[in-house]
């Protein structure tokens, strides 16, 4: 097969897609040389939320670097409504439509979801030269998720649709051959099992019998079937890229076997980036208390100067240094231009939760707690009045789950990983300034 030498974008289909996290990173890669840029075509995805977003950020590439009208900040400051900027720009709303698709993969028919491929492709569906992104969803091979279901059976686990999704994406990769794919998936994978097979071998297997070589983060291809290679080998590991996350995800790029082409190795850049370089230069900001008829600006200060003075008591008692866990976050430019849009006036989702003044007191203790030791502390170094009323937060207990559930984000180095729904694990993201006593706001998260 001859390589495709045209400058047009090669078209990208996003399965899978969330809110479109792989298929921005395609797009944000420019032509160089012979290399094309590349264009989602399409994307499918069943989530209504991440469905929202992904059709939003697909509106706003159609119109081009720099032709981003008006009316589209108008939205993101909440001067009109979605429904408003869309019927402003027909044209783009109905194209973002038909490329972003809300659909459940493995429910939806796949007579309908071979029709929008086929579409969205035109003549790239008959060359092969598009690319196939995407990672099935992961939460049934997620650590977390298996630590926390030794209370389910077996039977229920093994039951998991989720387990299977995969083959929808190898049908896709069957029935419509694409050049190459990059299939991402969470780090437990490399070690969960099913009937007793490891699944991460299984997939190897298949993906390998529907025609494509397999090649790790090193770039080198696999040697046969039997991973002989290291399964490691396949885990990007963000924070060494200069992310500032400890993102650990697998990712495995496959190429048609007929197509004579070097995948080059990802060299880690040896930079690491800090959540005071990523947020550094965002508002301050101040929760508020959420319970009806408690918030003030003295009810909410009293809940936070008392989970100061909890750390200073420790610093003292622990010989730490007391200046330390009184620490204001130090203001830091960026260096992120690149991700800020001068239109907007004001960073957009950038907004404090709620919480009760229990919680701010504990935030409070967490994060100047981790400014005084250099890490977040564990249920065992929490004053006994703050443990949360659960009956197995009790000091000295042989095994107490998720003994870190009250997690300050370290200002000088990487996040741990964020997650989709950090509305409900707000106490993993607490944000490194004592001062501010809160959970990370959405802005910050992104």
């Amino acid at each position: 097969m001859r390589r495709n030498r045209s400058s047009s974008p090669l078209p990208v289909i996003d399965i899978f897609a969330g809110p479109g996290g792989l298929g921005e990173g395609f797009e944000a890669l420019p032509p160089k040389g012979r290399r094309p840029g590349f264009k989602v075509a399409l994307s499918i995805e069943c989530d209504e939320w991440a469905h929202k977003t992904l059709e939003l950020r697909t509106f706003f590439r159609q119109f081009g670097k720099g032709a981003v009208p008006k009316g589209y900040y108008n939205y993101l400051l909440g001067e009109i409504s979605r429904e408003e900027l869309f019927r402003l720009y027909p044209k783009q709303a109905q194209a973002a439509a038909s490329i972003a698709r809300k659909a459940k993969l493995g429910e939806e028919k796949s007579e309908t979801v071979d029709k929008w491929i086929k579409a969205a492709l035109g003549p790239a569906h008959s060359t092969g030269h598009w690319v196939l992104v995407g990672g099935p969803p992961c939460q049934a091979y997620s650590l977390v998720g298996r630590a926390r279901r030794t209370r389910e059976t077996r039977e229920s686990f093994e039951s998991d649709t989720r387990h299977y999704l995969y083959k929808e994406y190898l049908r896709i990769l069957k029935q419509h051959k694409p050049a190459t794919f990059v299939m991402e998936n969470v780090k437990g994978i490399l070690s969960a099992t099913l009937g007793g097979e490891r699944i991460f071998g299984k997939i190897c297997e298949d993906l390998a019998a529907a025609g494509y070589v397999l090649h790790s983060v090193t770039g080198e291809p696999a040697k046969d079937l039997a991973l002989s290679w290291n399964p490691s080998s396949f885990v990007v590991r963000a924070e060494c890229y200069g992310i500032p996350q400890t993102r650990h995800r697998v990712f495995i790029v496959g190429v048609r076997r007929d197509i004579e082409i070097s995948v080059p190795p990802t060299p880690e850049t040896g930079v690491t980036g800090s959540v005071q370089r990523a947020i550094g230069d965002l508002p301050s900001l101040r929760s508020r208390i959420s319970k009806k008829g408690q918030h003030s600006t003295e009810s909410w200060t009293k809940a936070r100067d008392a989970g100061l003075a909890l750390a200073r008591q420790f610093a003292n008692t622990h010989g730490s240094t007391e200046s330390r866990a009184s620490r204001k976050f130090k203001k830091v430019p960026t260096g992120r231009s690149s991700l800020k849009d001068p239109k907007l006036r004001v960073p957009v989702n950038h907004e404090a939760r709620g919480h009760i003044a229990e919680d701010i007191t504990r935030y409070a203790f967490v994060s100047a707690f981790a400014v005084a030791e250099g890490r977040s502390p564990t249920l065992d170094d929490f004053p006994k009045a703050l443990l949360p009323k659960h009956r197995n937060a009790v000091h000295g207990a042989d095994v107490i789950p998720f003994a870190d559930r009250f997690r300050a984000q370290l200002a000088d180095r990487p996040s741990s990983t964020v997650t989709s729904h950090i509305s409900k694990d707000g106490h993993y993201y607490i944000h490194p300034d004592p001062q501010q006593a809160r959970s990370l706001t959405v802005r910050e998260a992104a």
